[in-house]
Formats: C-alpha cells, structure tokens, sequence
C-alpha cells in the first residue's frame, strides 16, 4: 500500500489557443499600397480626420508616433509622450499630418486630446470632446479641466466645415487596464460614444501595451491573436462599451524600438486601414 509510482501533476492549460482568433495579412504592402493611393472621394474633404481619446497614459500620442512611423517608414516621436502617466501630458488639440514625400502628405490627419479622468476637476471634459466632434474646437485650444470651451473663446469655431468635423473616433485603452477602468471613466467613455453615435460617426477602439500585459506576446508578438487573456480582455471591453468586437484592434506602438517592424506595422496598418474605411463611409453620406 502506498507503494506505487505517484502520477505526474498534469500539465497546466496553455495560455495559448491552437489557432488565432484573428487572421491578419501576411503582407504589409497592401495595406501601405492603400494608404498612400487613398484620397476622400468626398470633394468637400481634404483629410479623413480621426480624432483618438481614452484615459491618461493609453497611448493615443504614442499610437500617432506609430502609425507616422510606419506611413514614413523611420521611427519618429513627433507627437511629445510621457514615460510617468500620472496626469495627461496632452493638454492642447492638436491637429498631425503625416508627409507622404518633400511635396504632400497623406489624406489622413489625426487630433489629439487630453485624457479622460476620474476626478471632475482632472482630465478633458466631456463636452469638450462633444464639441471636437461637431468641429468646434480649433486646432491648439488649450483646455481647461474646470470649464468647457464656449462660444465667446478664441479657440471656438463657430462655422466648421465638414472638413474641420470628425469623421472617424478612436478609443485607445491599454489591454491590461480593460478590467480596472474606474466607474466614472468609464461613464465618461460611454457618454463619448453615444454623442458620436447621434451624430452618425463610425467608432473604433484600440487596445495597447499587449507586450506588457502578456508575456507570450513579450517572447513572441505572433502570440497576439492566440493568447486566452487578450481576447478575454477585448470580449470585456465590447461588453463594457459596445464596440463589437470586429472593431477592436490589439496594437503594439513603436516605444521602446529603434528599427522597423513587419509584425508591429502590420498590426497598425490593418487597425488604420479599418479607420480609413469606415471613415470614407461616413463622408460619403453626409
């Protein structure tokens, strides 16, 4: 009795699944091929224009640093970030047109904004991203967490064309920050989403810093779509806000590297390329 060979534990469950939930394309060109043709077919349009928002510290600058990067080819660091995202390092609205070549830029530009906040005296308000939306707000306008911006402010546009409005908006929430997202800011995203709703505007979300919050993704980034984790976290996240799944990108930004990456561009291609698409929609209609 008790002298047998004990069995060995069995092995823990994979954090893995066998296949991705998620195909991408195997080629980068493609979708660089249509960024670089793209043109609003919308002729009272010069740039689709993406406005990005999300809490303090998501990586909305840094996503704009990537996507420059990978339309101009060099890693670049225009729009300024923060290593210690305790408040938001963003505190103006700011317009980016990335250059195609010496003589023109892409037909894309992005805005971005001050982060949300739990705090009411903290963070960008609510209404100031409403009035962004309708294209009030001028490109610089400093905001001012204690008030909205009003019709008598220099920074207001009172006359905004289509060009000045948004015409596509962007969530970006670090992954492993989809389960810990305070109530209120939560709240916050939410009231964003339905003013953007009313006015018709396609959204999407994207989902950063999957390397620091999965180290199967840490050891190697084709583990994106198979770890059990992200796609629990980009389920939560649907849930949370209603954004369908489909139109959830997991995305690593450019941060820490130096040289290029087919694996890293190819995930911000196909999250921008969506962009564009359901942008264009939306021009088309107005």
């Amino acid at each position: 009795m008790g002298g047998g060979e004990s069995k060995p534990a069995p092995a823990p469950p994979s954090p893995c699944l066998r296949q991705p939930w998620r195909t991408l394309p195997t080629s980068t060109q493609d979708n660089l091929n249509f960024m670089k043709s793209y043109q609003p077919r919308n002729k009272g349009v010069k740039h689709l224009r993406i406005l990005l928002h999300g809490p303090v510290g998501a990586g909305k600058s840094s996503f704009i640093n990537s996507v420059d990067s990978v339309l101009r080819g060099i890693v670049t660091d225009r729009a300024l970030t923060n290593a210690t995202s305790g408040k938001s390092f963003t505190l103006k609205y700011k317009t980016y047109k990335i250059e195609k070549d010496q003589e023109s830029f892409y037909s894309i530009v992005f805005n971005d904004i001050m982060g949300l906040e739990k705090n009411a005296d903290n963070g960008v308000l609510v209404e100031d991203i409403k009035l962004a939306l309708r294209g009030h707000v001028k490109d610089g306008y400093k905001f001012n967490p204690c008030g909205p911006l009003t019709e008598n402010d220099p920074g207001y546009d009172s006359n905004p064309s289509l060009d000045d409005k948004v015409h596509v908006l962007v969530c970006v929430v670090p992954v492993d920050s989809v389960s810990l997202l305070d109530d209120k800011v939560v709240q916050k995203l939410r009231e964003v989403r339905l003013a953007a709703s009313d006015l018709g505007i396609p959204q999407l979300a994207i989902l950063t810093k999957v390397d620091q919050a999965c180290p199967e993704v840490r050891s190697n980034i084709h583990n994106l779509h198979k770890s059990k984790y992200l796609k629990g976290q980009v389920e939560k996240f649907s849930e949370m806000l209603g954004i369908p799944i489909k139109s959830i990108f997991l995305v690593k930004n450019y941060e820490s590297e130096i040289k290029m990456s087919d694996d890293i561009s190819g995930l911000i291609l196909t999250a921008l390329r969506q962009m564009v698409t359901f942008g264009e929609d939306y021009i088309n209609d107005r």
